[in-house]
């Protein structure tokens, strides 16, 4: 179900609406190629430096006359109020680069399945022309075989782990080798013992620089293709 983003004091978002109001604002700045849309992981490709994607971004796709539709906390129900609210309306993307459920991870798994799916079919029925190339869900937690808990997941990253995969078998299902289109990069983010170094994601969760190339280089055939 779609939800506004509201604050710790339990108001509105002011940064949600602000942010909202700019990807409303870009769709008036020249036409968008490719849209990534998406939580943190996807808003990040905008932070220059190290800890960044923002000097990957400039190379790979600004001449593809790239939007960044990403927000830092979505859930799955903000993207599907961001939509409910004009973010798709009026532009013509050739690909919609969708990024979405890590921040609901704490969530029963059909929750999580239900959100994507209903953002996955809104991008369809709003942009029929527009092919979609559907992110699995990042692997989280640097050290699978740590038994502390995720305090914001309440879970072990084991149990993370875990849970990941299953979202992304069910994600997986819903490619269809045409408008849809499946790609899970998650293994290129581990090393050979499962953990995730810290010069890919210093915290566990969000990329650095050489995540962000990681994550460019792995998705770029795909991407290529879908751009034919």
């Amino acid at each position: 179900m779609a939800a506004i983003k509201l604050g710790k004091d339990g108001n509105v978002s002011a940064e949600f609406l602000n942010k909202h109001q700019s990807f409303l604002g870009r769709r008036s700045q020249g036409p968008i190629r490719v849209l990534f849309l998406g939580d943190s992981i996807t808003d990040f490709w905008r932070w220059p430096g190290p800890n960044g994607g923002k000097e990957i971004w400039d190379r790979r796709y600004a001449m593809l006359d790239a939007a960044n539709f990403g927000m830092s906390g979505d859930r799955t129900q903000h993207v599907l109020w961001r939509i409910a609210n004009g973010e798709l309306d009026g532009i013509h993307p050739q690909v919609v680069v969708l990024l979405i459920g890590a921040n609901n991870l704490a969530y029963p798994l059909d929750e999580i399945e239900r959100g994507q799916k209903k953002i996955i079919d809104q991008i369809h029925q709003k942009l029929p022309d527009t092919k979609l190339l559907l992110m699995g869900v990042f692997p989280r937690g640097g050290d699978p075989q740590s038994v502390a808990m995720d305090a914001k997941m309440e879970m072990t990253v084991a149990a993370m782990r875990e849970k990941i995969k299953a979202d992304n078998q069910f994600l997986a299902g819903l490619g269809d080798g045409d408008k849809t289109r499946f790609l899970d990069v998650g293994d290129k983010f581990l090393d050979s013992d499962g953990k995730i170094p810290t010069d890919i994601m210093p915290d566990g969760l969000h990329l650095d620089a050489r995540g962000y190339q990681i994550w460019a280089d792995a998705m770029q055939p795909l991407l290529d293709e879908m751009l034919k």
